[in-house]
C-alpha cells in the first residue's frame, strides 16, 4: 500500500474510531469488548482500504462489520453456555434447616418496614445509619422498627406446646 493509503486510512481512523466503538458499546455493554470488537472492524477494513476508501461512508462498513461482531460474540457466548447447562449436572442443594424454614415463615408475617429492618441489620449486618439511609427514614425509626421486629419474631418463634425453639 502506498504512503498517501496509510495517511488516509490513519486519518480515517483517528475520526471514526469513537462512533465505532459507541456502536459496539451499544451491543455489548462492555466497554472492553467494544474496543476488542472495534479493534478487529479496523483489522479487516486495513486489507480492502484501497477499495473501501472510495465508497461513500466507509465508516459505515465498520461499523457494521463491527455489529456483526458482536453479534457472533453474543451467539458465541450463548451457544458457549447452552453447553455449558446442559453439560453440567445441577449440584443439588441441601434442604433448608428447620430453623430456617420457622424463620422465613415467621419474618413473612411481620409488617415490610419491620422485615426490611431486621433483615439489613440482622442478616445483612448493616449498621443503623446505613440501614435509615436506604429506608429514608431517621434511625431512631430503624431502631423502633427493629424493637418491634424483635418482640414480634420472639413471639412468633417461641415454643408452643412442647416444641424446640428455633430462636
Amino acid at each position: 500500500m502506498d504512503p498517501s493509503s496509510h495517511h488516509d486510512f490513519t486519518a480515517f481512523y483517528d475520526a471514526t474510531w469513537s462512533r465505532t466503538v459507541a456502536c459496539a458499546l451499544a451491543m455489548t455493554g462492555v466497554l472492553s469488548d467494544a474496543e476488542d470488537i472495534a479493534q478487529e472492524a479496523y483489522s479487516r477494513a486495513w486489507p480492502r482500504w484501497s477499495s473501501l476508501r472510495h465508497y461513500d461512508d466507509p465508516g459505515a462498513w465498520v461499523r457494521q462489520v463491527a455489529t456483526r461482531l458482536a453479534v457472533s460474540r453474543w451467539r458465541r457466548a450463548r451457544t458457549a453456555m447452552a453447553f455449558l447447562a446442559r453439560s453440567r449436572p445441577v449440584a443439588p442443594s441441601a434442604p433448608p434447616s428447620e430453623a430456617t424454614v420457622a424463620l422465613v415463615t415467621a419474618l413473612r408475617q411481620l409488617p415490610e418496614s419491620q422485615r426490611r429492618a431486621i433483615v439489613l441489620h440482622h442478616l445483612g449486618d448493616l449498621p443503623l445509619a446505613e440501614i435509615a439511609r436506604i429506608e429514608r427514614c431517621p434511625e431512631g425509626t430503624v431502631k423502633a422498627r427493629l424493637s418491634r421486629g424483635r418482640t414480634a419474631l420472639a413471639t412468633l418463634l417461641a415454643p408452643q406446646d412442647g416444641d424446640h425453639s428455633h430462636a
